[in-house]
């Protein structure tokens, strides 16, 4: 299924990275259409209540389990970030079985055409509910979150309050994929094909428009809708960005994103 996008032996290429003390990612090598090194990447949260919120799971090693285990093992939530991330979210529902797992409108149905594991979903965002949906407790007292409906792969953005960091999939590309091929031997540039999307998909003042020419064109199947999500997630307090393909942002993450999503913002001139 999915032998030419991942890694063979993900235990020996995953970089496994305390962002902060509470934070943790998992970082593969993942090429998407079997051509593009675009990254993978799996982050774990230790909540103030002592439980585990994993979004975007990547593979399930052993070392990914110790991960777990080092933030208090108790998952208590795992989040499919978007219509695509979901390749793992199977193994890592029958790990932990009594973790609440969220996801997109559409996802349920695409994993049963798709003959994957059956992963009951307790918490289904849509566009007519984005707002209104709650999954409530200890994990709304941590989190802010957003449903990108308007994006074409139906993103779900997350902000953990406490360590001000943005957790994402597909809403922004910080390419190339350096730390996620870091211990492949394999330049994250690698190959025309790579160059060229990685190219496109910066987020430096020097190559930002071509993304933002993505983001207006390609990503924004509703631009009301996606406006509206952007400026909301605009409005939120945040230092780092953690996203599934490129490398982790930092610092200054907010006017990261407030500069690539202006034509959104600010309505496009």
């Amino acid at each position: 299924m999915t032998s030419k996008l991942i890694p063979a032996d993900p235990s020996a290429v995953t970089v496994i990275r305390k962002v902060t003390p509470n934070i943790t990612t998992l970082s593969a090598p993942f090429t998407r259409f079997g051509l593009i090194k675009v990254g993978g990447r799996g982050t774990l949260v230790r909540m103030t209540n002592g439980q585990v919120a994993v979004f975007s799971p990547t593979a399930l090693t052993p070392e990914a389990k110790t991960a777990v285990t080092e933030l208090g093992g108790k998952v208590g939530y795992i989040a499919a970030l978007d219509f695509e991330h979901h390749i793992f979210l199977g193994p890592w529902a029958a790990e932990y079985p009594s973790a609440k797992v969220l996801g997109p409108e559409g996802l349920a149905e695409k994993r049963a055409e798709q003959k994957n594991e059956n992963v009951p979903f307790a918490h289904i965002f849509t566009e007519q509910n984005k707002r209104t949906e709650k999954v409530g407790g200890a994990f709304d007292e941590d989190f802010e979150y957003e449903y990108v409906g308007g994006h074409a792969n139906k993103e779900l953005v997350f902000l953990y309050k406490p360590d001000k960091t943005l957790i994402q999939a597909d809403m922004l590309f910080n390419l190339p994929a350096t730390e996620q091929y870091s211990k492949t031997g394999i330049p994250a540039d690698a190959g025309i094909f790579t160059k060229l999307f990685s190219f496109f998909n910066r987020t430096s003042p020097q190559g930002q428009v071509w993304q933002q020419r993505f983001l207006w064109n390609v990503c924004a199947k509703d631009k009301p809708s996606f406006a509206d999500s952007c400026k909301r997630i605009a409005s939120w307090n945040f230092e780092k960005m953690i996203p599934c393909h490129g490398d982790v942002i930092e610092t200054g993450s907010s006017e990261v994103f407030k500069r690539m999503f202006a034509w959104h913002l600010e309505g496009k001139k």
